[in-house]
C-alpha cells in the first residue's frame, strides 16, 4: 500500500470525474494483482463514501460502470465486505435491474452475487447459520435471468461479467438444473469459445472475426467453470466422512436449520447430474473442450477441462462420444503440459487436481482398446505410462484412482510386449502393484494380479522378477499360488495364468517342487484348478468353482513342473503325493474325456504330465 496508496487515495478523493475514474480503474486492476493492498486502500476511511456520493451527484454511464466494476472486485474479499453499506447494496440492486446498460447491469449483478456468497461463507466460518438470500430484495432467479439474457441477446461487451456471475450462481443446484434445461442458452454459451480457423475451414464455415471479448482468457475460463459446475458430481465420501456429515446435519437441525438445504441438495444427486450431462452433450458441449484448450494457455482452463471430462466419462455410455469428439487427445494435451515441466528421471511432482485429467484418460483406456484411445502411434501409449503410474502411486490417490490406473495399465500392457516392458520398468510401479496384491478389497487384488499376469507374459523384466533364482522371486511365486486359491474366479484365473507362464522357467519349477515337499499345498491347489470334484469335501464346505480356463492353467503348471523333475527320489515323493491329493485321478479323468475340457491339445498335455510323473528314467 505504501507504493500505491497515497496516489490512489488522492485520485479517489477528487470530485472531478476524470481523476475519480483514474483512481477507480487503477484500484480495480490492483485487486487482481495485489488484493491485500487493494483491500487496505478500499477500507480507508471516507473512500467508499466519496465514491458513492460521486455517483449520486454525477451518475454518468462510465462512472457508474467503473464503480460497479470496483465493487465487483471488492465484494470478493472478506475485509471489504464488512464495509459494504445498505446504501451500496440498494445501489447495486437498482443498477442490476436496469436494462439500458448491459455492462453496468452485469457488473452490478456479479457484485451482488459475490457479496451474498461471501457473506454466507463468512457466516459459516463464524459458526452462524448460512444464508443464501440476496440483500436488497434481489432474488437468485432474477439475477440468473438477467445474466442469461446478456448471453442469449449477444450483448458482447458484458459477456465476461455475465459469465463470471453465472459461474458463482451455478454452485447452487437449482440454478444448475434450470440452466441445463435451457438449450438456447447452452448453445450460445458454448459458441462463445472461439474455434480454430482450421476447424472452421474443414466445415466450410465462413471466417468472421469474433467480438473483442471472445478472445479473453477470463471469458473462456468462466465458460469452462460454468460447465464444470453443471457437470460435477458430489464428492464421494468414505464411511467415516459420511458419519461426520451426518453429525453436522444433526447439529444444524438442533440450531434450527430448515430442510430447504437438504431438499436443494437432492438436485445434486447422481441421477440429476447424469441427466444434466446428457443435456449438455446434446447441446454440443464436447467440442468446447478442444476449442478452449487451443484458445488459451491458462492452467485454470486446463484443470477445469480435465475435471469436466472426468465427470462426463464417469458414465460409460458417454465415453464413445468423448472419443469421437477428440476428448482423449484433449486429455493427452493437458497431461503433456503438466509433465512438460517435470524431470524425466524424478518422480512427478503433480497435484491432486492434475490427477483428474489422468483419471479421465484412464477411464477411457479401460473401456476401449489402446488404439481407439491413443491412435496407431505407439509413442502416445508410451507417453501415457508415466501419468498412469503417477495416478497409481500418488500419495493423494484414493482406492478408485489406483484401481482405474491398474486397469488402464493392464489394457495398455495387452497391446504389445514393448509397451508391457516399458510399464514393468516404470519407477516404483511393480512394487506398488505387488503391495496391492495383499489389499483386502477384492477388485483391487483382482486388478493387481491381472496386471502382473499381463506383464509377466509380455515383459522379460517382469518374467525374470517372478522366475529368477532369488528368494524374492520365490516369495512372489508363493503369493501367486495363494491367489490361485481365492474365491474370486477372475483373480484365480489371472494368478494361475501367471503361474503357468513362469513355470516355463526351471527355477520357478524348483520353487514349486520345494514348496510342495515342505508345505504340501501346490499339488492340492492344482487339483482344485483341474477338477475340484475329485477332492474330499469337509462338512459344509462349498466346492470351488472351476472353468475351462482354470483347467488349462492347472494342466500347464503341473506338466511343466513334472517335466522338470530329474531326481528319481523326488519324483517318487511327488507321484505319491499326487495320488494322495487326487491330482493323478483328476488328470486321468481329464485324459479319459470326463473333465470339463475336451480340447485334444490340452488332453495331450495332461497325458504328458502323467507320463512325466511315472517316468523312471
Amino acid at each position: 500500500m505504501d507504493a500505491f496508496g497515497p496516489a490512489v487515495l488522492r485520485h479517489l478523493g477528487e470530485t472531478n470525474e476524470h481523476s475519480l475514474m483514474t483512481g477507480l480503474s487503477f484500484l480495480t486492476a490492483l485487486f487482481q494483482v495485489d488484493s491485500p493492498a487493494a483491500s487496505s486502500i478500499f477500507a480507508e476511511e471516507g473512500v467508499i463514501e466519496n465514491v458513492m456520493d460521486a455517483v449520486d451527484i454525477s451518475p454518468s454511464d462510465l462512472l457508474c460502470q467503473e464503480v460497479a466494476h470496483l465493487l465487483r472486485q471488492a465484494c470478493g474479499h472478506k475485509a471489504c465486505r464488512t464495509i459494504i453499506t445498505p446504501q451500496i447494496v440498494r445501489w447495486l440492486a437498482f443498477k442490476s435491474r436496469q436494462s439500458a446498460d448491459s455492462v453496468l447491469q452485469s457488473a452490478s449483478s456479479v457484485a451482488l452475487i459475490k457479496l451474498t456468497k461471501g457473506i454466507a461463507t463468512d457466516n459459516t466460518e463464524n459458526g452462524a447459520r448460512k444464508e443464501n438470500t440476496f440483500p436488497g430484495d434481489v432474488r437468485t432467479e432474477e439475477l440468473k435471468e438477467k445474466l442469461v439474457e446478456v448471453i442469449v441477446s449477444e450483448q458482447s461487451t458484458a459477456y465476461t461479467d455475465a459469465v463470471e456471475g453465472l459461474a458463482y450462481l451455478t454452485t447452487e443446484p437449482v440454478v444448475k438444473e434450470d440452466l441445463s434445461q435451457d438449450q438456447a442458452f447452452l448453445t450460445k454459451l458454448f459458441s462463445l469459445v472461439p474455434t480454430s480457423k482450421a476447424s472452421k475451414a474443414s466445415k466450410g464455415a465462413t471466417s468472421k472475426p469474433p467480438p473483442g471479448d471472445l478472445n479473453n482468457t477470463g471469458l473462456i475460463f468462466g465458460i469452462v467453470l460454468v460447465i464444470c459446475n453443471l457437470t460435477s458430481f458430489k464428492p464421494r465420501l468414505t464411511d467415516e466422512q459420511k458419519q461426520v456429515e451426518k453429525l453436522k446435519r444433526m447439529t444444524k437441525a438442533g440450531k434450527g436449520f430448515s430442510d430447504a438445504e437438504e431438499s436443494n441438495s437432492l438436485l445434486d444427486n447422481d441421477d440429476h447430474v447424469k441427466r444434466r450431462l446428457k443435456r449438455l452433450i446434446t447441446a454440443g458441449v464436447l467440442p468446447v473442450f478442444p476449442a478452449a484448450i487451443a484458445a488459451t494457455d491458462s492452467a485454470g482452463v486446463r484443470h477445469n477441462v480435465g475435471k469436466c471430462l472426468l465427470s462426463i466419462v464417469e458414465e460409460k455410455e458417454n465415453r464413445g462420444q468423448v472419443l469421437q469428439a477428440g476428448g482423449a487427445k484433449v486429455l493427452q494435451t493437458i497431461i503433456k503440459k503438466t509433465y512438460s515441466t517435470q524431470p524425466e528421471s524424478k518422480e512427478a511432482n503433480v497435484s491432486a487436481m492434475d490427477l483428474e485429467a489422468v483419471q479421465a484418460l484412464a477411464k477411457l483406456a479401460i473401456t476401449s482398446s489402446p488404439v481407439q484411445v491413443f491412435g496407431p502411434n505407439v509413442g502416445q501409449m508410451y507417453d501415457a505410462i508415466r501419468p498412469f503410474s503417477t495416478l497409481l502411486q500418488h500419495s493423494s490417490s484414493n482406492l478408485l484412482q489406483r484401481f482405474e490406473a491398474i486397469m488402464a495399465l493392464t489394457n495398455l500392457a495387452s497391446h504389445s510386449p514393448d509397451v508391457s516392458s516399458r510399464i514393468a520398468k516404470a519407477e516404483g510401479l511393480m512394487n506398488k502393484v505387488e503391495l496391492l496384491l495383499l489389499e483386502e478389497h477384492t477388485l483391487i487384488r483382482r486388478a493387481s494380479v491381472e496386471l502382473i499376469c499381463n506383464l509377466i507374459g509380455g515383459s522379460d523384466e517382469a518374467f525374470e522378477r517372478y522366475s529368477g533364482e532369488s528368494a524374492n522371486s520365490a516369495s512372489k511365486i508363493h503369493v501367486l499360488l495363494a491367489l490361485s486359491d481365492e474365491d474370486d474366479l477372475p483373480t484365480r484365473l489371472a494368478a494361475s495364468g501367471a503361474l503357468a507362464t513362469v513355470t516355463v522357467a526351471p527355477s520357478a519349477c524348483r520353487v514349486l517342487i520345494a514348496l510342495q515337499l515342505e508345505k504340501h499345498r501346490f499339488l492340492k491347489l492344482m487339483t482344485q484348478l483341474i477338477d475340484p470334484s475329485v477332492l474330499k469335501k469337509e462338512d459344509e464346505e462349498e466346492p470351488l468353482e472351476t472353468n475351462p480356463g482354470l483347467v488349462h492353467r492347472g494342466v500347464v503348471c503341473v506338466c511343466n513342473v513334472f517335466k522338470r523333475i530329474k531326481d528319481v527320489e523326488i519324483r517318487e515323493k511327488i507321484a505319491k503325493e499326487a495320488v494322495e491329493c487326487e491330482l493323478a485321478k483328476a488328470l486321468v479323468q481329464l485324459v479319459q474325456g470326463k473333465g470339463v475340457v475336451k480340447d485334444p491339445a490340452l488332453l495331450q498335455l495332461a497325458a504328458e504330465a502323467l507320463k512325466a510323473l511315472i517316468d523312471n528314467k
